[in-house]
């Protein structure tokens, strides 16, 4: 028998974040110690996996499948192909981070207990609703039962409510923390609806007497068992796309996401942006497309349209913010358009782009998000306009500010510039016009980085109510935290090829699932012609995927 791989991946945080709440309250360093070592372990499992893993091999790998529910058709089945691989490398090599970033978090936290005072064991909660997150967003990327995706996607939202609402910062966290829990309920709600529409459907024609499991779905949408051309199955796929599009989140049902990154902590912030919100945009790719192809081809213009308005719009209001946290926040709605944006653009460019880009902006909003949390809490100011020569004082810091924005607005040479490139070349050949708005995000974004570089780092050193700055360069831990970052964000930067690699046979059989071919651009060459010299023009395909 072999070894179930996937789910000792997950069951190992899962079954930390209970371990660590038996460790005495009295001994709070033992517990971060713990969790920090688990999420090592983590990592290099991940490590393990992407060892094992073949890319020439069957799309789905270290598959487990066994019976779960028979009475609902439901089987505890998990497999691991390139786009999940690459987003749980992600997420474990993330979490060690988070948990040094936010080390201190829960010692002064907003968390109280009922009498009004520190709760004795905030920092094993703080630890253990990390390390709970972590196991189940790792399910999320290895579950092909669409009921058991469903329950963990649902079930992140509860920890991730509690580390806004009692281990945020400021007088509005819990008002943040509810809109974040019923903006993501309420898109799970709709999700619930259809997946038990599609549950009914796939009875209805005959597929194992109803069943959740993804791979049987998609051969019989495949092989025309089940008629995907149907009123019914554009239903279905809006179902599934609301609850995709709140959580990623798309324009506009974005609203939660900048309240809710300014309340939490940095590090439960850049959890939340950087490794939940992925779930979204992969489950786009892996659910949406697959079991509807029809109707994601009816609908690629429309949510690429939106996605185009969210890249300008989250540009445009992150020019405009005042605070830096709030910003940073505004800059990731503008990313997650451009990865929306490549996955519907139905490319193969456009969706290894996009699912490139999911990796990238975890990285770099990481870096950028946290070097600003250790700014801010140095000043314990988040105005922008309080800041001023902090490089002069913290050159570091300063620094590694600087590449984290440059990576962010896709320098040439950092990590996010080749993912947003190829979802633009991905998006032109099928949208150019799209295409052409979205280049438009590349002139905001230098604008709003540099702008506020230029006001934060660069001028005199402002001074502290007629005190000198006691902004001081980063320290060791966050080094520590740091350094990592900045050393993947330029190493991708450089040489994305391993990652693209793992990426581009799960994108090709997704796009054959989905039934488009990328257009081909018209290329010309010596002759004579009646429309230019030796002109070749390639069939055209619509959005249908249709010559």
């Amino acid at each position: 028998m072999s070894i179930p791989w996937l789910t000792i991946l997950w069951l190992v945080p899962a079954i930390a974040a209970g371990l660590v709440l038996t460790i005495p309250a009295n001994r709070p360093m033992a517990a971060k110690w713990f969790s920090l070592m688990v999420s090592m372990a983590v990592l290099a499992l991940g490590a393990g996996l992407a060892i094992g893993f073949d890319p020439t091999g069957e799309r789905y790998q270290f598959v487990e499948d066994i019976s779960w529910i028979p009475a609902l058709g439901t089987r505890y089945s998990l497999g691991l192909d390139g786009i999940g691989l690459v987003l749980i490398l992600l997420t474990a090599a993330l979490l060690p981070l988070l948990l040094l970033a936010g080390w201190n978090d829960a010692d002064t936290s907003g968390s109280l207990d009922h009498a009004g005072g520190r709760a004795q064991k905030s920092t094993h909660i703080y630890l253990a609703l990390f390390l709970a997150t972590e196991a189940m967003v790792l399910m999320s990327f290895v579950a092909l039962d669409i009921l058991l995706f469903y329950i963990f996607f649902e079930a992140m939202l509860i920890p991730m409510y509690f580390l806004i609402g009692g281990f945020g910062t400021g007088p509005r966290r819990s008002g943040a923390a509810v809109k974040f829990l019923l903006y993501n309920l309420f898109g799970g709600l709709i999700l619930l609806a259809a997946v038990i529409g599609l549950h009914v459907v796939s009875a209805r024609n005959g597929v194992g007497g109803g069943t959740f499991a993804l791979t049987d779905i998609v051969a019989a949408v495949s092989s025309g068992q089940i008629d995907d051309t149907t009123g019914l199955a554009k239903l279905l796929f809006l179902g599934f796309m609301f609850a995709f599009a709140v959580k990623a989140p798309l324009w506009p049902l974005h609203s939660w996401l900048p309240d809710a990154a300014v309340a939490a902590t940095p590090a439960s912030a850049v959890l939340m942006m950087a490794v939940i919100d992925k779930v979204g945009t992969f489950a786009m790719l892996r659910f949406c497309l697959q079991l509807f192809p029809d109707a994601s081809r009816y609908f690629a213009p429309l949510v690429c349209a939106l996605a185009v308005i969210g890249i300008v719009y989250g540009a445009i209001l992150a020019i405009g913010q005042t605070d830096v946290m709030r910003l940073i926040a505004y800059t990731s709605i503008s990313h997650f358009g451009f990865i929306i944006l490549g996955i519907f653009a139905l490319t193969d460019q456009g969706q290894a782009g996009s699912t490139l880009y999911m990796v990238n902006h975890g990285i770099s909003t990481a870096a950028l998000f946290l070097i600003a949390g250790f700014l801010v809490s140095r000043r314990r100011s988040r105005l922008i306009a309080d800041y001023g020569g902090v490089q002069k004082v913290a050159p570091v810091l300063a620094g590694t500010f600087l590449v984290a924005g440059l990576a962010t607005l896709s320098l040439p040479g950092l990590a996010p510039f080749i993912s947003e490139f190829l979802v633009l070349i991905g998006t032109f050949t099928r949208y150019p016009i799209a295409a052409v708005v979205a280049c438009s995000a590349l002139v905001l974004s230098a604008i709003y980085i540099l702008w506020t570089y230029q006001r934060m780092m660069g001028g005199p050193v402002r001074a502290e109510a007629g005190r000198p700055s006691s902004i001081r360069d980063l320290a060791g831990r966050e080094l520590v935290v740091v350094v990592p970052l900045i050393a993947l964000l330029i190493a991708l930067g450089v040489y994305p090829k391993p990652m693209l690699d793992l990426i581009d046979p799960a994108v090709q059989s997704t796009l054959t699932t989905v039934g488009v071919t990328a257009p081909e651009p018209a290329v010309a060459g010596p002759g004579a012609g009646e429309h230019g010299a030796g002109e070749t023009h390639a069939p055209t395909i619509d959005a249908e995927g249709h010559r």
